[in-house]
């Protein structure tokens, strides 16, 4: 390409990013050092940059620009082939972070110049001046709505645009969603697991494959149905409501009673002040040791335990939730946590309850009720018998079920390690393919049939039967007429010919909307509603 071709090229670019630049002020949208910015905060992760991508979408970016071909209009579509963990649905996730990045994407001086030190020295310096132009403005975004449950083949998201573009942005999307929809759908499974009436709390920053993946599995993992967090950056980043107490570390660092200092504590109500609430807990621990019904239970406690439990009341008497399986849960545990309690209870407290953290959940969790119920019969103290029991403990979707056919006692779960890292299968395997090209459909074929893409641009709809329940998703061509509601509608499989079947909704949902769109007048923008989903209810 001759040098005045270039220069030439460069003015019409400045030109339009002027006008882009210009339609970006009408739509209250702002430009900041000299490169188009949209009015939407960047990516949750700083690290999800322009460079955020794969070698070879830069290396076909220049391809593609030394053929001329970077406006060429395409149209590319990110579906999963398969269900992840063996199951029937996935739950859609990661788009409001995609719309984020579309919204910010450009190349910074520092960006260009590390790519025109990656790439071969044939490469021409027009196109590392073209990339200092580009931007999202003249994309299309179309999804499913984030948190829709979803299935293989049908498109989650639809970009059209320049070609160039459309491609540079295949990596980042791909690594916001894959992930995402992994940790929620799995979070969707350990909520229809443990039922609708079970409160469910991630712990799984410490377990996380780094930071990154712990502050994304908060916030899928609450999108998938959990009701909380122990994470306190995505509580604040999110509003992700924060939950947690304290470890063995706390309850096996006291010694005993010498080492509570401040023994006092104000009544809930009144202004009075109890002088000794240790000795008042004490007071409680022999009047449980002196009921028939109770002492059967257990003898002598671990009184460094109890003072490590007096002090967290001390310090949290509206909140006061205690880890019992230091030591012993039943001989010591417990009854220890019953006397604070009963202690908090005289000052005109409530105690929230306990967590059990190792063992035989089931049996512990029964046998503790038990012991709660039979204060609150000794003591009449009302409610006693319903406090929270919480139980964490390697728990997956094998140990909900477990427990429910067991049956037990547990309220609340805390669940890590298995739900974070989605250990029974890594990766949800999203791809991001060209159908279509200056309106032509395309295709790529494969003898793994499974890997045969579907062409063209995608109307999709979801069909309702009677009872209000989805029967199938339609997938159609563009330009066809959308199915109507009372319409016999005959429905088939892309690739297996033998599965076909007559379907008449009565209602039609179509799945797509448009969250990004360069149509002028248009708004760009239209939030993801960020929300708990529930598959149990």
């Amino acid at each position: 390409m001759a040098y005045w071709e270039v220069s030439r090229n460069l003015e019409r670019l400045v030109q339009e990013k002027a006008e882009k630049e210009e339609m970006v002020k009408e739509n209250g949208q702002v430009v900041a050092d000299g490169t188009m910015v949209m009015n939407l905060e960047p990516p949750t992760n700083p690290m999800v940059t322009s460079l955020l991508t794969d070698m070879y979408q830069i290396t076909m970016a220049y391809a593609y620009w030394k053929a001329g071909k970077e406006n060429d209009r395409a149209v590319f579509d990110l579906f999963h082939r398969k269900n992840p963990f063996g199951g029937e649905y996935t739950v859609f996730a990661g788009l409001e972070e995609c719309i984020r990045f579309a919204a910010n994407y450009h190349f910074k001086e520092d960006e260009i110049s590390f790519l025109r030190s990656v790439l071969p020295s044939t490469c021409e310096e027009g196109f590392f001046s073209y990339l200092a132009t580009i931007d999202c403005s003249d994309v299309e975004i179309y999804a499913m709505p984030e948190g829709s449950v979803v299935f293989p083949k049908v498109p989650l998201i639809r970009v059209e645009g320049p070609l160039l573009i459309a491609q540079l942005l295949e990596t980042t999307f791909l690594t916001l969603v894959n992930y995402a929809s992994l940790v929620a759908t799995n979070a969707a499974r350990h909520r229809r697991v443990a039922g609708k009436d079970k409160v469910l709390l991630e712990f799984g920053l410490r377990r996380a494959q780094g930071p990154d993946g712990g502050i994304s599995a908060s916030k899928y993992c609450y999108l998938g149905g959990f009701d909380a967090t122990s994470n306190v950056d995505a509580g604040r980043r999110f509003g992700i409501p924060v939950k947690g107490t304290h470890s063995h570390a706390f309850v096996s660092s006291f010694m005993g009673f010498d080492d509570i200092i401040e023994r006092s504590l104000p009544y809930a109500e009144g202004g009075k002040i109890c002088e000794d609430f240790v000795h008042l807990t004490q007071l409680w621990l022999s009047r449980m040791q002196g009921k028939p019904s109770l002492r059967d239970n257990f003898h002598e406690t671990n009184p460094s335990e109890l003072a490590a439990f007096c002090s967290y009341a001390l310090a949290f008497p509206t909140a006061f939730q205690a880890l019992v399986d230091t030591y012993d849960v039943l001989r010591s545990g417990i009854p220890n946590f019953c006397a604070v309690a009963l202690a908090l209870h005289d000052l005109g407290y409530k105690a929230l309850g306990i967590r059990l953290d190792s063992g035989d959940l089931s049996y512990f969790s029964i046998e503790t009720r038990k012991f709660f119920h039979l204060v609150e019969k000794e003591f009449h103290v009302v409610g006693f018998g319903k406090l929270t029991i919480v139980a964490s403990n390697d728990i997956n979707e094998a140990t909900l079920d477990a427990l429910n056919k067991q049956g037990h006692e547990v309220d609340t779960f805390g669940i890590g390690t298995h739900l974070v890292t989605c250990y029974s299968q890594p990766a949800l395997g999203c791809v991001y393919k060209l159908v279509e090209i200056n309106g032509h459909p395309r295709i790529k074929l494969s003898e793994d049939l499974n890997k045969v893409t579907i062409p063209c641009k995608k109307q999709c709809f979801r069909l309702y039967g009677r009872e209000g329940v989805p029967l199938v998703d339609l997938m159609i061509g563009e330009n066809e007429a959308p199915p109507q509601p009372g319409e016999r509608i005959l429905c088939r499989h892309p690739f297996v010919e033998s599965k076909r079947a007559y379907v008449v909704p009565t209602r039609v949902e179509p799945l797509y909307k448009r969250y990004w769109s360069s149509k002028p007048g248009e708004c760009k923008w239209e939030p993801v509603r960020f929300h708990p989903l529930s598959l149990a209810q």
